[in-house]
């Protein structure tokens, strides 16, 4: 298992430059980051920079077109088209996807259907340029009211029927606590759909140990089932964001 620190969340509101944020994860420890949006940043600024300091880029989301809306299929496929073509430049394998907000002129098996066809359409292109896509939900009683995919069964229910490897689901351990709970159950009963993790506690969106969130036991039932993938920190910490990745890898990094 390997952690991803999410720049935008931990670094919100500390006056770092890119570098900087780059430099101070790579300070703590890591040797994998990821970020959210790609199309406002320099590229060939973060190529330079990931080669300098030996870090690799774990994830990132592609365009936000949502798969929601089948009449905006042609434009979603061409933005992730872009986004596969960034994923390369930057040496990265997996895209961040979401269904998007809840469409109030179309009911909402239309709207699965589309999810579900517009990932079918999305295999091939993925497949071809060796990138997966991961599904996430996110919660809606919380952060995301309104979002149209927020349980993780209808997320691999949908990546089941895609069949496609290159497309998995984005387990958020932060998002699935608020949702459902029954987090390890829920994640390693479907380990082979998981693409990637997110974590954070809860309530509050802070580093483990600071909520209701067993992640010592979580952590441990996740790593046992086999799982040596990319975990992503997405949290924000309570003090100094180096500090608070230093003393998570002291805490959580274990065998």
């Amino acid at each position: 298992m390997k952690f991803s620190p999410s720049i935008e969340m931990l670094f919100n509101g500390t006056g770092l430059s890119l570098p900087e944020q780059l430099e101070a994860v790579k300070r703590a420890g890591y040797d994998a980051y990821e970020f959210w949006g790609w199309e406002s940043k320099d590229l060939d600024e973060l190529a330079a920079l990931q080669r300098r300091l030996g870090l690799a880029l774990s994830a990132f989301c592609t365009t936000g077109v949502p798969l929601v809306d089948p009449r905006r299929r042609e434009e979603m496929l061409d933005g992730l088209a872009a986004s596969i073509g960034a994923a390369q430049k930057l040496g990265c394998r997996t895209l961040i996807g979401l269904a998007g907000q809840t469409l109030p002129d179309l009911d909402r098996a239309t709207q699965l259907e589309s999810v579900v066809d517009g990932l079918k359409a999305a295999a091939p292109l993925l497949e071809k340029a060796g990138v997966t896509l991961v599904l996430e939900p996110l919660n809606t009683l919380v952060n995301h009211k309104g979002h149209f995919l927020s349980r993780s069964d209808e997320a691999f229910a949908i990546v089941r029927e895609v069949a496609s490897t290159h497309v998995k689901v984005l387990f958020d351990l932060y998002h699935q606590q608020v949702t459902e709970g029954n987090l390890i159950l829920n994640a390693t009963n479907a380990l082979e759909w998981v693409g990637h993790f997110h974590l954070a506690d809860h309530p509050g969106r802070h580093e483990p140990g600071t909520g209701e969130i067993h992640y010592g036991n979580v952590l441990a039932a996740i790593r046992e089932k086999g799982y040596n993938g990319y975990c992503g920190l997405e949290y924000a910490p309570t003090g100094g964001a180096e500090d608070s990745l230093r003393q998570f890898l002291a805490q959580y990094n274990t065998p």
